[in-house]
């Protein structure tokens, strides 16, 4: 397979809105119905996990830590697997341009066993050491406790989750992601009904706590695998998927989406982990931070969602760009996309900073701990807007031009370096009070704004990833 270099870009001459904002009508036509339904799906799913969330937190605070504690290790999964659907849609949206459905249908082929690899690896792992695993968070014996009781049920989720989301990523290649936004709205109407029903023991059902949560997320992320199996394999009229097409071992573009994948998996791993890191730094301060860190964390994910659903819809319609030839588009599009993603983020930060009190106020948990999360908001409200930038223009922009390393160097580059050490040194050797410790955790976000926006800006980064000589792989 041959690929071409880096392509050299003609000169912006497009006349735009305010001199940002392209005035061509094909990127609105592609990025904000794509962003529309990507963040209706992203914020079902998040909306899920406040759910649990804020049940839990009505429920005990030792129940809400443990699970806590047990979202690292799903959140690490999430991350990794983000990296393998977003190798997908790199890869595939680029072929989505030239209307090559073939070389998609065998990418994403290759994309769902990962993802069941990864699944089953960490179901592996939480089935086998639990306590082990739980303990790098805390040293809190009931909260490991509680935890480990949440984690037997939780773990078999992630074998569902893993291919589900290999499967929605490749939808969004192809600029379908309505199927996502019903999947993950089905998702949450079942599993805040089932946890009403088994966290508390309401309709005659038992009371089972922590557990009761695990069980309605189970039970709603396999309705979930059913809804997207159905649609890719009966309903989608794009990529006309069959059940022999999907289960058979076709790796004819295996090392393309190598090439692609690997670096934003890597990059999703150590973030996951790095991430898990934070929590175990707050973690073993007290079982009130993991509470207020819970709580902040889950209400920030809802209000940048817009900005971290940016990166997916604009990784797509730059991948299609490209593949479409249209190299004198780029750098409007990229412009204006930078453009929008500074919007986003001004504008839920101040949301969010307005709305923090009234918020926190739904949990029943400790003053001191409803205290301490809105003092994490604030913080994160300023965050937040430099979150919304620096995201979708590395993973999103660049990621989607064809460069998948960078955000891989740049992440953990901050993150290894400046993040966990400053955090660490905070908490353990100077000892500050905890929200100074949580603000050298998100500082980075600020802070990778600076080289992403000189990089973007320079446009090295667009490349064609699709081959040119693909006859005999389209043939099968």
């Amino acid at each position: 397979m041959k690929y071409t270099n880096c392509v050299v870009l003609p000169p912006d001459r497009e006349k735009k809105v305010f001199g940002l904002f392209t005035r061509d009508r094909t990127f609105y036509r592609t990025f904000f119905p794509l962003l529309l339904v990507i963040t209706l799906q992203q914020l079902a799913a998040l909306a899920v996990n406040m759910a649990d969330n804020i049940m839990l937190g009505t429920y005990t605070e030792l129940a809400l830590s443990g699970a806590t504690l047990v979202n690292q290790i799903q959140f690490t999964l999430q991350q990794i697997a983000a990296g393998i659907g977003m190798g997908i849609v790199v890869l595939a949206s680029q072929y989505w341009g030239q209307k090559r459905t073939d070389p998609i249908k065998k990418i994403l082929n290759v994309g769902v066993k990962f993802g069941l690899l990864v699944g089953i690896l960490f179901f592996v792992i939480s089935k086998l050491a639990p306590c082990q695993v739980l303990s790098l968070f805390t040293d809190d014996s009931a909260v490991i406790a509680e935890g480990v009781r949440y984690l037997r049920v939780i773990s078999w989720t992630y074998l569902i989750f893993s291919v589900s989301n290999s499967l929605m990523y490749s939808l969004q290649s192809v600029e379908t992601a309505m199927i996502g936004t019903v999947m993950s709205v089905s998702t949450i109407c079942i599993n805040i009904c089932l946890n009403y029903c088994f966290i508390y023991g309401n309709f005659g059902a038992p009371e089972l706590g922590i557990v009761g949560a695990a069980v309605a997320t189970l039970i709603s992320r396999t309705v979930e695998l059913i809804i997207i199996l159905v649609y890719v394999l009966v309903l989608d009229k794009k990529l006309k998927m069959k059940w022999a097409e999907l289960l058979r071992f076709d790796f004819s573009y295996l090392g393309s989406y190598l090439r692609t994948s690997a670096p934003m998996v890597v990059s999703g791993m150590l973030w996951g982990v790095a991430q898990a890191t934070q929590t175990a730094v707050l973690g073993h301060i007290s079982a009130t931070v993991i509470a207020a860190n819970s709580i902040a964390t889950v209400i920030f994910q809802i209000f940048a969602v817009v900005g971290m659903s940016s990166a997916n819809a604009a990784s797509v319609t730059m991948g299609k760009t490209i593949g479409e030839g249209r190299a004198d588009m780029v750098r409007p599009y990229a412009k204006t996309m930078q453009a929008v993603f500074l919007l986003i983020g001004l504008f839920f930060g101040a949301l969010m900073f307005v709305m923090k009190d009234a918020i926190v106020g739904l949990y029943a948990v400790s003053e001191q701990a409803k205290s301490m999360a809105v003092r994490f908001l604030t913080v994160l409200s300023v965050t937040t807007v430099g979150t919304c930038y620096e995201y979708p223009v590395e993973s999103g922009i660049i990621a989607g031009g064809g460069v998948t390393k960078y955000a891989a160097f740049v992440d953990n580059l901050f993150m290894w370096l400046f993040t966990i050490p400053s955090a660490f040194l905070s908490a353990f050797v100077f000892e500050f009070p905890p929200v100074v410790t949580f603000c050298f955790l998100k500082a980075d976000q600020l802070l990778k704004c600076i080289p992403n926006a000189i990089t973007c800006n320079h446009y090295r980064w667009v490349r064609v990833l699709t081959c040119q000589d693909q006859s005999k792989s389209d043939s099968g």
